[in-house]
Formats: structure tokens, C-alpha cells, sequence
């Protein structure tokens, strides 16, 4: 599969009369956005607004990051199964709003939400304080429940997502970047020589609002199976979940995975990106071991001899993330974990809540315990009303003149477990 990503800079989002990209600024209809939305009944209400690097502005509490984009070329559209007909993505060309982001907030869902600074320390740990973000306030009617609440603030952020992207279909791209995947076998001949690695994606999907969505589909409902990674980047997979700030995968980070566009890099030079895998992270034994089995299964099946692991949540799936490691390396394939720690706020604890012996090559996106303290912002977008109750808060974390003491873990993509921060140890 060939994929075409066409990326068309922003470097700046104003509201606007019409809605278009004009050189690098994107303008915004507030109302078409809010008319879009509303049509969902189960929707308030709505506002629209704009965060731009380097204000003085926090966002709270977080749900999902979403990357505008739109399929010109190929089959599918984007969101497949979800926004779009369920066809298979990954081939053809895609534009891309590069530096512009949907960031959906309002009346919270779970406890598990997050908190974005776009200046401040706080932006020094969230990725999100890089791009320009149109930023949804979304609030429920009085009797949908949360499950429908999160569903709901989903699509209102996929729809203005697909709508914003639908923008740049006649702009030409700024940069094209090609990514290209063989069949196993076109791959091992062109490359005989090279180590054959795949990646291990898991996908959190233990119910209860943490729940994550293939071509539609709930992966709690799947079992392991291949993916061409030009897939994932082609929105093939997307977040609806409610997990902590810190290390969940919002839909931007599925869409921008580094580990894949990684291991496109140094494909053909030292490593040969042989294949995807995705599983989930389940609740009851019987179902971690089904599913960690049929990933080692598969991992044996195309003989690879290098495996990359990637985690998401804490906790109960540490036991996953244990459980794959220690079947993949069972099959004679090394395998390199990546996950964050839960260490205590004075990093004495044990980071993971289970270990194995054939985790020796492990990458960490740092203590999500960490404490940090937040400096007061001009303007919050939402409300900083859950500060206190959301995962990584305590009561009485908010100052008087503002400023907010939090873990980590309340500080959305900060401990990303699958690269797209800056946080690591050796």
C-alpha cells in the first residue's frame, strides 16, 4: 500500500465569515461549526473557540485531539466506519492541516480528563501546546448518560475535524511524504539481509468509558490482527476514551503514531518494518490470555526477529503488556516495551503494576506521579472546576491567585506511551 500525505502548514486559526485556508491561516465559520454539531440531540449546547501557541490560556478538562484531514486520492474517507463508508484506508493521498488540531472540552465525562496550557510549564509537557487549536465546548442535555455523553462529544469532534479538513481537498500541499508497504514477501526479498521488526500496538479497550474504535468497532471485540500501518495514519483507528490524560492516545496521536513513522524511517536502511499488529487490553484473565497468545502467534507466524511493544493506560493492562513480552519473547523474538511508570510523587514506588523477567529492554515516558505546579492562566476554555477530582488532582490542588498543583497524569499526552512527548529516563 502507497500513501500520500500532503501537508498543508497552519500557523495560525481566526474565526471568521467564511471558512477556508488562506496561506497558512485556517478561518473558521463559528456558526457552521455550532449548526453541525447541534444537530446531534443530545447536545446543549456549544461554543467555539481558539487557543494559539504561547498564550496564556488552559484548556480543561481535555477528552480528544483530533488532526483535520482530508482523503483527495484513493479509496475511503477519513474516519472510516465512523465518519466515512467502511472501506480499507491507507493507500492513495490524504491532506493534512498540518499544526492545526480539534481539541474537544465541557461538562466532564469521567474522572480520567485532562489539562492543556498553551504557555507555561504545563506546555512544556503536553504536545498539544505546539498546534493551533479550535477548541469545542460541549455540553450534554440533563438526562444523557455518559456513555452517550462520550459518544456524543466523539463525533461533534470527528464531524469538525472532517469538516476542517474537508478545506484543504484543493490546496496544494506545502510537502508530500510518501510511505509505502510491501507484502511479506516482496519485503524479504528486497531485503534479505535486514532484521525483520514489527510493531505490537495496544489498543486500550477495557469498557467503562476506556475504549478504543477499529473502522468503527470496539477493540475489546477484536482479536489480534495485522494492519497495514498506512491504515492507523489514514484514521483507520480512533480514541474514545475516558483513561488518564497523561498516557492515553488521543485520536491525533493514532493519526501522527511516531514509533510507525519511525520505523518507516529506517526501513530499507537497517531494520526492515515487516508488520503492525494490533491487540487489545482486556479485564478478565481468560481474555488477556487469548489475546496475548494470538499475538505471539502472529508475531512467530511472519517470523519477525525484533518486536516493539506499546502500552496504553496503567494498571490493569500492565498485566497485558507483561503477558505479550513475555509470549513474544518465548518465541525466540526480542521485544523492546515502552510504557510510562506510576512511581510514586517521590519516585520510590514500583513503576509498573506487574513484571517479568523478559522486559530487559523497556523505554519510559517518564513518572506520571511527577508533581508540578501550574501558573495561573488568563483565560480557561471550559472549566477548571474538575481540577480537583480528575486523575492526577487532589482536593484543594487550586491556589487562590490561580495556579494548580497536579501529577502529571492530569496533563494531557505527558507521558505518552508510545513516544509523542519528550519525557523519558535512562
Amino acid at each position: 500500500m502507497r500513501l500520500e500525505l500532503g501537508y498543508v502548514p497552519i500557523s495560525d486559526i481566526q474565526l471568521g465569515e467564511k471558512s477556508l485556508v488562506d496561506g497558512t491561516t485556517l478561518f473558521v465559520n463559528a456558526e457552521e461549526v455550532k449548526a453541525l454539531i447541534l444537530k446531534d440531540e443530545r447536545i446543549a449546547s456549544v461554543q467555539v473557540d481558539v487557543a494559539r501557541p504561547g498564550e496564556s490560556v488552559r484548556i480543561t478538562p481535555v477528552k480528544d485531539v483530533i488532526e483535520p484531514r482530508v482523503k483527495v486520492e484513493g479509496p475511503g474517507g477519513i474516519f472510516p466506519g465512523v465518519m466515512a463508508p467502511v472501506d480499507t484506508v491507507g493507500s492513495g493521498r490524504t491532506h493534512v492541516l498540518k499544526g492545526a488540531a480539534v481539541v474537544t472540552t465541557g461538562k466532564i465525562v469521567g474522572f480520567q480528563e485532562g489539562i492543556l496550557d498553551m504557555s507555561g510549564v504545563g506546555a512544556e509537557y503536553t504536545p498539544f501546546s505546539k498546534t493551533c487549536n479550535l477548541v469545542l465546548v460541549i455540553d450534554p442535555k440533563e438526562d444523557v448518560k455518559p456513555h452517550e455523553h462520550e459518544h456524543a462529544v466523539r463525533e461533534a469532534g470527528l464531524k469538525t475535524a472532517v469538516y476542517l479538513g474537508e478545506l484543504a481537498r484543493h490546496v496544494t500541499p506545502e510537502t508530500v511524504e510518501v510511505f509505502e508497504t510491501m507484502s511479506l514477501l516482496e519485503g524479504q526479498q528486497k531485503y534479505p539481509d535486514l532484521p525483520r521488526v514489527g510493531y505490537v500496538q495496544m489498543l486500550q479497550s477495557q469498557g467503562l468509558l476506556h475504549d478504543t474504535y477499529v473502522y468503527g468497532v470496539d477493540a475489546k471485540r477484536i482479536l489480534p490482527t495485522i494492519m497495514s500501518p498506512t491504515e492507523v495514519m489514514d484514521g483507520a483507528i480512533i480514541s474514545g476514551n475516558c483513561v488518564s490524560a497523561c498516557d492515553k492516545n488521543p485520536t491525533y496521536v493514532h493519526q501522527n503514531n511516531p514509533i510507525v513513522h519511525d520505523l518507516f524511517a529506517r526501513h530499507g536502511k537497517d531494520l526492515n518494518f515487516a508488520a503492525m499488529i494490533i491487540t487489545n487490553e482486556n479485564v478478565y484473565l481468560a481474555d488477556k490470555i487469548r489475546s496475548s497468545d494470538w499475538t505471539a502467534k502472529l508475531c512467530e507466524f511472519l517470523s519477525l526477529d525484533g518486536v516493539i511493544i506499546s502500552e496504553e493506560g496503567f494498571g490493569n493492562p500492565d498485566t497485558d503488556l507483561m503477558m505479550n513480552c513475555r509470549k513474544i519473547t518465548d518465541k525466540g523474538i526480542k521485544t523492546v516495551v515502552i510504557t510510562d511508570e506510576y512511581a510514586g510523587q517521590d519516585g520510590a514506588s514500583q513503576s509498573l503494576a506487574d513484571a517479568h523477567v523478559s522486559a530487559d529492554a523497556l523505554v519510559t515516558g517518564g513518572n506520571a506521579n511527577q508533581v508540578v505546579t501550574l501558573p495561573p492562566m488568563d483565560r480557561v476554555i471550559g472549566t477548571d472546576a474538575y481540577v480537583g477530582i480528575i486523575a492526577g488532582g487532589w482536593d484543594q490542588n487550586k491556589h487562590a491567585d490561580g495556579s494548580i498543583d497536579v501529577e502529571l497524569q492530569a496533563i494531557t499526552g505527558a507521558t505518552s506511551e508510545v513516544g509523542f512527548a519528550h519525557l523519558s529516563a535512562r
